[in-house]
Protein backbone atom coordinates (compact mmCIF):
# COMPACT_ATOMS: atom_id res chain seq x y z
CA UNK A 1 0.00 0.00 0.00
CA UNK A 2 1.26 3.06 -1.04
CA UNK A 3 -0.20 5.09 1.87
CA UNK A 4 -1.16 3.65 5.67
CA UNK A 5 -4.54 5.75 6.65
CA UNK A 6 -3.79 7.82 10.14
CA UNK A 7 -6.35 6.23 13.25
CA UNK A 8 -8.34 8.35 15.33
CA UNK A 9 -11.00 7.77 17.41
CA UNK A 10 -14.62 9.68 17.73
CA UNK A 11 -16.61 8.87 21.33
CA UNK A 12 -14.76 5.10 20.64
CA UNK A 13 -15.20 4.79 17.13
CA UNK A 14 -12.44 4.58 14.76
CA UNK A 15 -11.81 7.27 12.26
CA UNK A 16 -9.56 6.82 9.33
CA UNK A 17 -7.85 9.95 7.45
CA UNK A 18 -5.72 9.66 4.50
CA UNK A 19 -5.04 12.51 1.38
CA UNK A 20 -6.14 9.46 -1.23
CA UNK A 21 -8.92 7.26 -0.19
CA UNK A 22 -9.88 6.42 -4.10
CA UNK A 23 -6.72 4.55 -4.42
CA UNK A 24 -5.89 2.99 -1.10
CA UNK A 25 -9.32 1.45 -2.47
CA UNK A 26 -8.36 0.93 -5.78
CA UNK A 27 -4.86 -0.81 -4.20
CA UNK A 28 -7.08 -3.21 -1.94
CA UNK A 29 -9.49 -3.46 -4.91
CA UNK A 30 -6.85 -5.27 -6.93
CA UNK A 31 -5.82 -7.06 -4.87
CA UNK A 32 -8.77 -8.52 -4.27
CA UNK A 33 -9.13 -7.29 -0.45
CA UNK A 34 -12.90 -7.15 0.89
CA UNK A 35 -13.55 -3.54 2.40
CA UNK A 36 -16.55 -2.16 3.98
CA UNK A 37 -16.70 1.64 3.84
CA UNK A 38 -18.19 3.55 6.55
CA UNK A 39 -19.06 7.25 6.19
CA UNK A 40 -19.55 8.82 9.42
CA UNK A 41 -21.31 11.51 10.76
CA UNK A 42 -22.88 12.57 14.17
CA UNK A 43 -26.03 10.97 13.70
CA UNK A 44 -24.37 7.45 12.86
CA UNK A 45 -22.18 8.02 15.76
CA UNK A 46 -25.35 8.94 18.41
CA UNK A 47 -27.17 5.90 16.84
CA UNK A 48 -24.18 3.45 17.80
CA UNK A 49 -23.79 4.81 21.32
CA UNK A 50 -27.52 3.38 21.48
CA UNK A 51 -26.63 0.27 19.53
CA UNK A 52 -24.15 -2.13 20.77
CA UNK A 53 -24.12 -4.29 17.31
CA UNK A 54 -23.73 -1.02 14.84
CA UNK A 55 -20.51 0.14 17.25
CA UNK A 56 -19.44 -3.40 16.70
CA UNK A 57 -19.94 -3.14 12.75
CA UNK A 58 -18.27 0.08 12.82
CA UNK A 59 -15.51 -0.67 14.93
CA UNK A 60 -14.73 -3.39 12.62
CA UNK A 61 -14.80 -1.89 8.87
CA UNK A 62 -11.53 -1.76 7.21
CA UNK A 63 -12.18 2.41 6.52
CA UNK A 64 -14.13 5.12 8.00
CA UNK A 65 -13.89 8.28 6.94
CA UNK A 66 -14.86 11.85 8.50
CA UNK A 67 -18.32 12.37 6.67
CA UNK A 68 -20.37 14.47 8.55
CA UNK A 69 -19.56 18.44 9.89
CA UNK A 70 -19.57 17.42 13.39
CA UNK A 71 -16.68 14.20 13.19
CA UNK A 72 -14.59 17.10 11.15
CA UNK A 73 -14.63 19.84 13.46
CA UNK A 74 -14.28 17.52 16.71
CA UNK A 75 -11.22 15.88 14.96
CA UNK A 76 -10.12 19.54 14.49
CA UNK A 77 -10.64 21.31 17.28
CA UNK A 78 -10.74 18.50 20.10
CA UNK A 79 -7.93 16.49 18.60
CA UNK A 80 -6.12 19.23 16.84
CA UNK A 81 -5.37 17.36 13.35
CA UNK A 82 -6.27 19.07 10.39
CA UNK A 83 -9.19 17.05 8.67
CA UNK A 84 -10.80 17.52 5.62
CA UNK A 85 -14.06 16.64 5.17
CA UNK A 86 -15.25 13.38 2.87
CA UNK A 87 -18.56 13.28 1.73
CA UNK A 88 -19.41 9.66 1.43
CA UNK A 89 -21.41 10.61 -2.36
CA UNK A 90 -18.22 12.65 -3.60
CA UNK A 91 -16.24 9.35 -2.63
CA UNK A 92 -18.58 7.24 -4.32
CA UNK A 93 -18.31 9.76 -7.28
CA UNK A 94 -14.96 9.71 -7.48
CA UNK A 95 -14.45 6.14 -7.07
CA UNK A 96 -17.03 5.43 -10.12
CA UNK A 97 -14.88 7.91 -12.47
CA UNK A 98 -12.01 6.07 -11.68
CA UNK A 99 -12.97 2.86 -12.42
CA UNK A 100 -14.58 3.73 -15.90
CA UNK A 101 -11.23 5.79 -16.18
CA UNK A 102 -8.65 3.06 -15.98
CA UNK A 103 -10.87 0.23 -17.62
CA UNK A 104 -10.23 -2.10 -15.24
CA UNK A 105 -13.92 -3.89 -15.76
CA UNK A 106 -14.48 -4.37 -12.42
CA UNK A 107 -18.04 -4.84 -12.27
CA UNK A 108 -20.37 -2.62 -10.09
CA UNK A 109 -23.64 -3.07 -8.58
CA UNK A 110 -26.07 -0.73 -7.26
CA UNK A 111 -28.52 -1.69 -4.02
CA UNK A 112 -31.22 0.43 -2.76
CA UNK A 113 -33.61 3.17 -3.20
CA UNK A 114 -37.36 3.50 -4.08
CA UNK A 115 -38.34 1.70 -7.26
CA UNK A 116 -36.40 2.90 -9.78
CA UNK A 117 -34.05 5.15 -8.59
CA UNK A 118 -30.98 2.77 -8.61
CA UNK A 119 -31.79 1.69 -12.32
CA UNK A 120 -31.95 5.40 -12.98
CA UNK A 121 -28.55 6.42 -11.12
CA UNK A 122 -27.30 3.46 -13.10
CA UNK A 123 -28.36 5.20 -16.66
CA UNK A 124 -26.81 8.41 -15.30
CA UNK A 125 -23.36 6.54 -14.48
CA UNK A 126 -23.67 4.64 -17.87
CA UNK A 127 -24.28 8.39 -19.76
CA UNK A 128 -21.27 9.99 -17.90
CA UNK A 129 -18.59 7.51 -17.92
CA UNK A 130 -18.44 4.89 -20.72
CA UNK A 131 -15.82 2.41 -19.53
CA UNK A 132 -18.18 1.95 -15.92
CA UNK A 133 -19.15 -1.77 -16.17
CA UNK A 134 -22.44 -1.30 -13.45
CA UNK A 135 -23.69 -5.51 -13.86
CA UNK A 136 -27.05 -4.92 -11.96
CA UNK A 137 -29.32 -2.50 -9.71
CA UNK A 138 -32.27 -3.39 -6.96
CA UNK A 139 -34.48 -1.28 -5.00
CA UNK A 140 -34.31 -1.12 -1.87
CA UNK A 141 -38.48 -2.09 -1.43
CA UNK A 142 -39.09 -5.26 -1.94
CA UNK A 143 -40.76 -8.77 -0.18
CA UNK A 144 -38.33 -11.42 1.53
CA UNK A 145 -38.43 -13.56 -1.26
CA UNK A 146 -37.27 -10.96 -3.61
CA UNK A 147 -34.11 -10.61 -1.02
CA UNK A 148 -32.99 -13.69 -1.22
CA UNK A 149 -33.09 -13.62 -4.93
CA UNK A 150 -30.74 -10.42 -4.55
CA UNK A 151 -28.52 -12.13 -2.38
CA UNK A 152 -28.17 -15.58 -5.15
CA UNK A 153 -27.86 -12.64 -7.51
CA UNK A 154 -24.66 -11.10 -5.80
CA UNK A 155 -23.38 -14.57 -4.93
CA UNK A 156 -23.62 -15.31 -8.59
CA UNK A 157 -22.12 -12.16 -10.50
CA UNK A 158 -19.29 -11.34 -8.09
CA UNK A 159 -19.49 -8.12 -8.36
CA UNK A 160 -15.93 -6.01 -6.96
CA UNK A 161 -18.42 -3.05 -6.33
CA UNK A 162 -21.40 -2.63 -4.07
CA UNK A 163 -22.94 0.49 -3.34
CA UNK A 164 -25.89 0.17 -0.74
CA UNK A 165 -28.22 3.25 -0.30
CA UNK A 166 -30.67 1.81 2.38
CA UNK A 167 -29.84 4.60 4.84
CA UNK A 168 -28.19 4.26 8.63
CA UNK A 169 -28.39 2.17 10.45
CA UNK A 170 -29.75 -0.48 7.51
CA UNK A 171 -27.22 -0.48 5.02
CA UNK A 172 -24.51 -1.03 7.45
CA UNK A 173 -26.14 -3.91 9.22
CA UNK A 174 -27.35 -5.09 5.67
CA UNK A 175 -23.55 -4.82 4.58
CA UNK A 176 -22.23 -6.89 7.89
CA UNK A 177 -24.66 -9.51 7.02
CA UNK A 178 -23.98 -10.43 3.60
CA UNK A 179 -20.41 -9.07 2.54
CA UNK A 180 -19.50 -12.73 2.83
CA UNK A 181 -21.40 -13.04 -0.30
CA UNK A 182 -18.69 -11.11 -2.22
CA UNK A 183 -15.79 -11.11 0.07
CA UNK A 184 -13.33 -9.59 -2.06
CA UNK A 185 -15.45 -6.90 -3.06
CA UNK A 186 -15.93 -3.34 -1.76
CA UNK A 187 -18.89 -2.61 0.42
CA UNK A 188 -20.06 0.86 1.24
CA UNK A 189 -23.08 2.45 2.36
CA UNK A 190 -24.31 5.68 0.33
CA UNK A 191 -27.47 6.82 2.33
CA UNK A 192 -29.65 8.64 -0.07
CA UNK A 193 -26.81 8.83 -3.42
CA UNK A 194 -29.06 7.07 -5.65
CA UNK A 195 -31.39 9.88 -5.16
CA UNK A 196 -29.13 12.65 -6.15
CA UNK A 197 -27.83 10.55 -8.87
CA UNK A 198 -31.18 9.65 -10.42
CA UNK A 199 -31.94 13.85 -10.35
CA UNK A 200 -34.84 13.03 -7.68
CA UNK A 201 -32.89 15.35 -5.17
CA UNK A 202 -30.44 18.07 -5.00
CA UNK A 203 -27.54 18.16 -3.02
CA UNK A 204 -26.56 21.47 -1.22
CA UNK A 205 -24.46 24.26 -2.84
CA UNK A 206 -20.73 23.60 -2.60
CA UNK A 207 -20.36 27.19 -0.65
CA UNK A 208 -22.54 25.52 2.55
CA UNK A 209 -20.74 22.21 2.62
CA UNK A 210 -17.16 23.97 2.56
CA UNK A 211 -18.39 25.42 5.78
CA UNK A 212 -19.91 22.51 7.50
CA UNK A 213 -23.47 23.67 7.04
CA UNK A 214 -24.75 20.93 4.29
CA UNK A 215 -26.88 19.61 7.15
CA UNK A 216 -28.69 23.14 7.06
CA UNK A 217 -29.81 22.74 3.43
CA UNK A 218 -31.19 18.96 3.83
CA UNK A 219 -33.35 20.67 7.24
CA UNK A 220 -34.28 23.14 5.04
CA UNK A 221 -35.04 20.60 2.06
CA UNK A 222 -36.85 18.16 4.56
CA UNK A 223 -38.43 19.78 7.90
CA UNK A 224 -39.29 16.48 9.08
CA UNK A 225 -35.55 15.83 9.34
CA UNK A 226 -35.55 17.81 12.51
CA UNK A 227 -35.67 15.32 14.92
CA UNK A 228 -32.51 13.74 13.59
CA UNK A 229 -30.74 16.68 13.58
CA UNK A 230 -31.24 16.93 17.45
CA UNK A 231 -28.00 14.11 17.18
CA UNK A 232 -25.50 17.26 16.18
CA UNK A 233 -26.33 19.12 19.75
CA UNK A 234 -25.81 15.69 21.18
CA UNK A 235 -23.19 14.62 19.53
CA UNK A 236 -21.68 18.25 20.51
CA UNK A 237 -22.31 17.44 24.56
CA UNK A 238 -20.94 13.91 24.59
CA UNK A 239 -17.75 14.77 22.56
CA UNK A 240 -16.50 17.78 24.88
CA UNK A 241 -17.16 15.07 27.64
CA UNK A 242 -15.92 12.35 26.61
CA UNK A 243 -12.68 14.85 25.45
CA UNK A 244 -12.94 16.03 29.09
CA UNK A 245 -12.88 13.16 30.57
CA UNK A 246 -9.76 11.40 28.33
CA UNK A 247 -8.01 14.77 29.44
CA UNK A 248 -8.39 14.01 33.32
CA UNK A 249 -7.02 10.55 32.67
CA UNK A 250 -3.89 11.64 31.20
CA UNK A 251 -3.45 14.55 33.77
CA UNK A 252 -4.10 12.16 36.75
CA UNK A 253 -2.08 9.19 35.24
Amino acid sequence: MSELPRKFSVLGLPVHVMTNYPGWLLERLQQGMGTHVVTLNAEMTMQAERNSYLAKIIQSAELVVPDGAGVVLYLRWLLRQKIQRTPGIELAETLLQELGLIGTSAKVFFYGGAPGVAAKASEFWLSQTPGLVIVGTHSGFHSQQEEEQLRQTLAQLQPQVIFVGLGVPRQELWIAHNRHLCPQAIWMGVGGSFDIWSGIKTRAPAWLGDNNLEWLYRLYKEPWRWRRMLALPEFALKALIYRFFQVFKVGVS
